[in-house]
């Protein structure tokens, strides 16, 4: 029996090279401006922008850890949706609750990460258009990006 007839599995990353340049440009022109605020003998009692430099440098390098541990992680096999969006979110829907499940083309919905009142419901992703969208027996809605979208669909056609 292959994976495929088990279980599908994925791992996504903030991998978008442009993002990463936006990242590091802004973090080492911060820290540029902080060596040279202190390396000409600037302290906080003179020039409270300073601290400002330093409060800016530490919120970037905080945000570039933070986007280098993120990753949306999707596991399904025949009882059940697990999806684990790291940090933030951890949860399991059981395919008893699916109503339906359907891989689509979202297009952009403003943004990547946790989208909240999308025409999908609640929306995770890390990059690309593709999900997998699901209307749960409750009649919520979300959906769980995915860069396979073809061996997701595949999967789900499968297993129907």
């Amino acid at each position: 029996m292959s994976t495929m007839d088990t279980e599908f599995t994925e791992v996504q990353k903030f991998t978008q090279w442009w993002l990463w340049l936006l990242l590091v440009v802004i973090g080492i022109s911060l820290a540029v401006g902080v060596y040279q605020h202190y390396s000409v003998g600037g302290n906080i009692e003179e020039n409270p922008d300073g601290v400002a430099l330093i409060s800016s440098l530490v919120i970037i390098l905080l945000v570039i850890g933070l986007f280098k541990i993120m990753k949306l992680q999707t596991s399904i096999n025949k009882q059940k949706i697990h999806m684990r969006f790291f940090p933030f979110i951890n949860k399991s829907i059981k395919w008893d609750n699916v109503k339906h499940a359907e891989v689509v083309n979202y297009g952009f919905v403003g943004g990547w990460g946790i989208r909240i009142w999308t025409r999908y419901g609640t929306v995770y992703n890390v990059k690309g258009n593709k999900g997998l969208a699901l209307e749960l027996t409750s009649g919520k809605r979300l959906l769980i990006g995915t860069q396979k979208s073809n061996e997701l669909a595949r999967w789900i056609k499968t297993q129907a």
